[in-house]
């Protein structure tokens, strides 16, 4: 019995002298182990603003509340079998309900709270995306419930600039991630870091004082300011989809870009979504998540003769009083290319010419300019080459280069078939010839501004001189043209005001037969508001109208922006100008 006890004594001698030197240091680690947590201090996301601030997307941090409740009857009952005054679990249930209803108001329902209380559930969330002053007022004085952080993604706008702005889902984790658009572009910036600490938790879950240590604040995403007119925008989204369904093209879009700067003011797409409703929701119903604008290039028809005349112009080729023989007909490159409407020989002037929109006068022009030159005139105006906007997807068009022309190319392009351009190429051209003739490439984003106020321009490309000065401010008077009587867009006109631009008309192809339709068309009109004193760069594109006056349904549309610009910025009028002559009497 003694050399029994005297072993048992030995053992526990150096079971103790083990735990107190060697394996004491384990068991410490061990023990901080468990009751160590490492938590992350998420950031917040950054904003999405329009080029006056105001805002276009912003995070919301809210609460999920949420609860063990088969966990909290057990400890209710525990508590009242060790004291009759505390309450019963239904006596907490019914106070829990009604300070739900105190704080929350209409938007919780008492007879669901209830039963997610009473029920043998582990966990449960009871109400998700719950502001944080509500939510710490609830979980004060009822510790139990959980609040759980959680990143809204609000669009105060709903569907304003979706196109452009895009979208965002939330990972695993719960982070906010874009998926296109601005969102997607700018995810990295947008994002910020996220900080973390280091604690130590008691075993009822709460921090043990004087533990918090290693702390890491993180650094919320950058804002990201756009240089959209968020009530131009507007705006033109409406009248977009309006032309759109009053036309019954199977699709629009339409760019509106500062004249000088060539900074995008407003970019709009039918059937466009509101991302505050949800992706999925969206598509079941059909929306285009895409942005057609700089994603699906058409072929311009028409409104692309801007390009031939400048290049004459530039060249010393002609003049806007020159007066031409145009027959009705041509035959240029082995094929035959006829005006719009029958005519016999008509004298026209250079500036008839594109203000009647003849292809046969554009093509005898053409032939002055040259194939080379003209080539070289389409890559400095920014055709077939992307602009380099700050959206994923975009599309450089299509330019056959000059050595794989064959056939009636050459017969094609200077009217513009054969060639394509987004919405955003083809209001690029205009912009051309609105700032005396230097190309600005197209930018959407100002600059991005981080937390701390710093502010990062985006860089710029320099602008390119395209044409001379002189050049530009012949075309822009010459194109006045298009939109008085007799032009081939008086829709487009605004009383007391220059407006320069030019209607398109352009055959799409017909899969039966692969070749040009008869039926279907892009309907094209771009514009420069006012002619004389540029402000504004409008461009637009209806893709098969089946209603109204065929080559006609954009214009309007033009006026109808023009119109409401001119009303917002109270743009002065033009100086009276005489009408352009068409043609010679």
């Amino acid at each position: 019995m003694r050399t029994a006890l005297v072993l048992i004594l030995v053992v526990a001698l150096v079971k103790l002298l083990w735990v107190q030197t060697v394996g004491g240091t384990e068991l410490a680690a061990r023990a901080e182990s468990q009751r160590q947590v490492q938590e992350v201090l998420p950031a917040t996301r950054g904003s999405i603003i329009d080029v006056a601030g105001e805002p276009i997307a912003f995070t919301r941090e809210a609460r999920d509340l949420s609860i063990q409740p088969h966990v909290e009857a057990e400890n209710a009952k525990a508590r009242r079998e060790l004291d009759s005054t505390k309450p019963t679990w239904d006596e907490l249930v019914e106070d829990i309900v009604d300070e739900f209803e105190t704080v929350l108001g209409d938007s919780v329902d008492r007879e669901e709270i209830e039963a997610k209380l009473t029920s043998d559930a582990g966990f449960t969330y009871l109400v998700r995306n719950v502001d944080v002053t509500q939510a710490n007022a609830i979980t004060k004085k009822f510790p139990m419930i959980g609040a759980e952080r959680v990143d809204i993604r609000e669009y105060p706008g709903g569907a304003l600039a979706a196109n452009v702005v895009g979208a965002t889902t939330k990972s695993d984790e719960g982070k906010l991630i874009g998926l296109q658009g601005i969102e997607a572009f700018f995810n990295d910036a947008l994002d910020g870091e996220d900080g973390k600490q280091t604690f130590d938790r008691a075993q009822d879950n709460t921090v043990i004082p004087g533990t918090l240590r290693n702390v890491t604040e993180p650094r919320d995403g950058d804002t990201v300011r756009l240089t959209l007119d968020a009530d131009l925008q507007w705006y033109v989204q409406k009248a977009i989809q309006s032309a759109k369904d009053s036309s019954g093209a199977e699709n629009a879009s339409a760019v509106v870009l500062d004249a000088k700067t060539g900074e995008v003011r407003a970019m709009a797409n039918d059937n466009t979504f509101n991302p505050a409703v949800g992706i999925g929701k969206e598509l079941e119903r059909g929306a285009d998540l895409g942005n057609p604008a700089v994603t699906t290039p058409f072929e311009p028809g028409s409104v692309q003769k801007i390009i031939t005349a400048a290049a004459a112009i530039e060249a010393g080729l002609t003049d806007p009083e020159e007066v031409h023989s145009v027959d009705g007909s041509i035959s240029m490159e082995g094929v035959t290319v006829s005006d719009a409407w029958q005519h016999g020989p008509e004298a026209y002037t250079t500036a008839g010419i594109f203000g009647k929109s003849s292809n046969v006068g554009t093509l005898m022009l053409a032939q002055r300019v040259g194939k080379s030159a003209f080539s070289e005139y389409l890559d400095k105006f920014g055709l077939g080459q992307r602009t380099g906007i700050a959206l994923a997807g975009e599309s450089e068009g299509l330019v056959p280069d000059l050595q794989n022309w064959q056939g009636g190319t050459f017969a094609n392009l200077p009217i513009g078939q054969g060639l394509s351009m987004t919405t955003l190429q083809m209001a690029g051209i205009y912009q051309t010839i609105a700032n005396d003739g230097v190309r600005v490439p197209p930018r959407i984003v100002a600059e991005t501004v981080g937390p701390d106020g710093q502010s990062t321009k985006v860089e710029r490309p320099e602008g390119e001189r395209v044409v001379s000065e002189q050049t530009a401010r012949t075309v822009r008077d010459m194109f006045r043209g298009v939109t008085q009587s007799g032009g081939t867009g008086p829709q487009a006109a605004v009383a007391g005001y220059q407006i320069s631009g030019k209607t398109g008309t352009a055959q799409q192809i017909d899969p039966g037969c692969s070749c040009y339709s008869n039926s279907r068309y892009w309907i094209t009109f771009s514009g420069i508001l006012p002619a004389d004193d540029p402000r504004y760069v409008i461009a637009i594109m209806l893709d098969a109208p089946s209603r109204g006056v065929l080559g006609a349904s954009a214009a309007p549309l033009f006026h109808d922006i023009a119109s409401w610009l001119i009303n917002r910025d109270n743009i002065p009028p033009s100086a009276p100008a005489e009408d352009v002559v068409l043609q010679a009497r």
